[in-house]
């Protein structure tokens, strides 16, 4: 099977199976999904659904986010992980907004980098979702998904396999591939106890021939 092959059934499979995938974060403009995004960082999509509201309502825009304390943000962030620095990224990220792009989030990885509390992959997932934009956000779902079915071959970084990832899905289906990946790591292909009874990419799987073949050499002995 070459290349072009498996991820042509694997993109078949999601288009078919998940075919309007979206983040599960929950906002109503780029200003409120830019919060979200950089609280979710080494935390659950559910835990940042929990606490943003609370956090939108007190600061709903960027002007109102800018003028606020850390002592006053910070008990509305403080159950999500790394509290103390995501409450002075969200501080500083408003107020970088107002200085250097008149109160309106960029569209362009470079210039959201700029942001703090935004790496490559927070930049990725704003212009990707608001924008559709074809930039391919790898987080550890997609990083490990990907390289199970054999999208990337000995990616080391997340880096490394998003110039993979976007070699070989078109361009109008990267900024949906993110989250069918996001998304069967999520639910399906679990990190430590993967659903492949489940999971309808088995004939293309990389881990689960390998797993296939360690259970029958260990049934032989």
């Amino acid at each position: 099977m070459t290349k072009k092959e498996r991820y042509q059934i694997v993109l078949d499979y999601f288009e078919k199976n998940i075919p309007n995938a979206q983040t599960e974060l929950q906002y109503t403009n780029p200003f409120q999904l830019l919060v979200a995004v950089i609280l979710s960082a080494q935390c659950t999509d559910v835990r940042v659904n929990q606490t943003t509201p609370a956090i939108f309502k007190k600061y709903p825009n960027v002007q109102a986010l800018a003028k606020a304390t850390f002592d006053e943000l910070f008990p509305l962030v403080k159950s999500i992980s790394y509290p103390n620095n995501k409450t002075k990224h969200l501080i500083g990220m408003a107020n970088m907004l107002i200085e250097k792009f008149g109160a309106e989030v960029p569209m362009t990885v470079n210039e959201l980098v700029q942001l703090p509390g935004v790496g490559r992959k927070t930049a990725n997932v704003i212009t990707s979702v608001i924008d559709e934009q074809p930039n391919m956000a790898v987080d550890t779902h997609v990083f490990r998904v990907s390289a199970r079915l054999g999208l990337t071959t000995k990616a080391t970084t997340p880096l490394a396999a998003e110039k993979q990832l976007i070699q070989y899905i078109p361009k109008h289906l990267i900024h949906k591939a993110h989250h069918w990946l996001i998304l069967h790591g999520r639910y399906t292909c679990l990190a430590r106890n993967p659903k492949c009874s489940s999971c309808g990419l088995t004939a293309v799987c990389l881990y689960y021939q390998k797993q296939a073949k360690l259970n029958a050499k260990a049934a032989n002995n």
